[in-house]
């Protein structure tokens, strides 16, 4: 029996049957015309999400992605140093000497799994670091995924490759230039890094590296020019935050802001969360209440599905691929 058929016997109510629901209705919107953004919060990437989102990058079954830039970066640190992580089962009894003690060793703990700092953030600190200076000394300017894309379309992390190329989904967003918005980059690792080169003066103009706002611009361009009433785009949207939260927010903005009334709404709506409702928080909140900010309409098809992310995406990814 193959994953969608065990599925589709098994999952009947409560929260399994809304993970049928959702990966059904999101076949259904590709196989009218419409496109996907996929958005990714939390630490997806490090939860090896890439394996089955590569595949799905490939087969076209997403057409555009907004992350966090940890998300953007630890596919990377993956990429290029799985064989020196560390996994941690029993990460819930740790003691905080125990935490120390991985702090020691440079070994940056994930939940149930360490990033080594030498092999993963500095072997990309190192590289990517040239591809900013290079940039800023020829007076350009980038978004942080074009220099990933830059980077790993040039080869020069291939000798470091340390898990089978195609579980990395950026080197697949990179083959397809796929649109990516990274809401809160300087919200990460590699944000701190570039605001240190920035302070000691390795890298002249703080801009070389594109702004959220300019990524809002960006955003804007790609829905205008990408969605219409025959090809609406979708929201896949994993965990909550800001790389849920901002681009949802590009249709109102063009709506009220741009006056582009001609513009769809976002042609469906899923959310994986493990975040319950509650009072004034974002990923907690209900599909609905997006309709009173023009971001989803009263017949916009919306699904909600409150679960651990690791376990659901991989198993509505399984069901959109037929595997």
């Amino acid at each position: 029996m193959n994953v969608t058929n065990f599925l589709k016997k098994h999952y009947k109510h409560f929260n399994a049957a809304s993970v049928i629901d959702a990966a059904e209705a999101y076949k259904v919107h590709l196989n009218d015309g419409g496109k996907m953004l996929i958005t990714l919060a939390g630490a997806m990437s490090t939860a090896e999400l890439g394996i089955i989102l590569a595949e799905m990058i490939r087969q076209d079954k997403v057409h555009a992605i907004s992350c966090t830039g940890a998300n953007l970066e630890e596919d990377i640190f993956n990429l290029v140093a799985h064989d020196y992580y560390e996994r941690v089962p029993h990460y819930r009894e740790l003691s905080a000497q125990d935490e120390e003690d991985l702090l020691s060793r440079h070994m940056n703990r994930v939940t149930d799994t360490c990033i080594p700092e030498e092999e993963a953030m500095r072997r990309i600190e190192h590289t990517v670091l040239k591809f900013w200076q290079k940039a800023d000394q020829a007076g350009e300017s980038y978004f942080p995924h074009e220099f990933f894309y830059q980077i790993l379309l040039s080869g020069e992390l291939e000798q470091y490759y340390q898990i089978d190329p195609k579980n990395s989904w950026m080197l697949e967003a990179a083959k397809k230039n796929l649109p990516i918005i990274v809401p809160g980059w300087e919200d990460s690792t590699l944000g701190n890094i570039y605001a240190g080169h920035v302070i000691s003066g390795d890298i002249k103009n703080i801009h070389t590296v594109k702004t959220g706002i300019q990524y809002m611009m960006y955003l804007a361009d790609f829905y205008t020019n990408t969605a219409t009433e025959e090809s609406k785009i979708g929201f896949f949207q994993i965990g909550g935050g800001i790389a849920g939260d901002f681009p949802i927010c590009v249709v109102p903005m063009l709506h009220q802001d741009l006056q582009r009334t001609s513009v769809p709404l976002w042609g469906y709506f899923a959310q994986i969360s493990d975040s319950t409702t509650s009072y004034g928080s974002y990923s907690g909140a209900v599909p609905n209440e997006k309709i009173t900010w023009g971001k989803l309409g009263k017949d916009t098809p919306k699904f909600v599905i409150e679960s651990d992310a690791t376990i659901v995406a991989p198993l509505i990814f399984a069901i959109v691929l037929d595997m």
